[in-house]
């Protein structure tokens, strides 16, 4: 019984550093993507960013994720800019930034920089606290 409970408390241990890893590692490719990426360019300076990655067929995307951001877009106004990428329509963009699953959320503080990457839904409250502290 012990050592099924190891085992499990290492293969938890190894899929979370994975992750972690891997979460680091779309941070990294953002930030070189902020120069060059088509997404970017002719963007407001001094505006942060939230870069939206979904699909038409993504149920939490479109109950979710999609009237949160609408949300945030709507009470912040001019202060923010919502950039929407649909990954089956343009998956070089969903490649070039790293997606795997959808939706997958980046905020880019007012540089461009890459802050936080969210993989899967999140709450309004916290992109504002990501966006507050960018």
């Amino acid at each position: 019984m012990i050592e099924r409970i190891l085992f499990a408390v290492i293969l938890l241990s190894v899929g979370f550093s994975a992750y972690q890893w891997f979460t680091r590692q779309q941070i990294k490719q953002a930030t070189v993507n902020r120069f060059t990426d088509p997404l970017l360019t002719g963007l407001q300076p001094g505006v942060p960013i939230i870069l939206y990655f979904t699909t038409p067929t993504c149920v939490p995307c479109r109950l979710q994720q999609t009237p949160t951001l609408q949300r945030l877009q709507q009470e912040l106004g001019d202060a923010l800019k919502v950039i929407r990428v649909d990954a089956t329509e343009n998956p070089e963009a969903a490649d070039r930034w790293r997606v795997f699953s959808v939706p997958t959320t980046f905020v880019l503080d007012r540089e461009g920089h890459a802050r936080k990457v969210y993989n899967g839904v999140v709450d309004g409250e916290t992109l504002k606290r990501e966006l507050q502290a960018s």
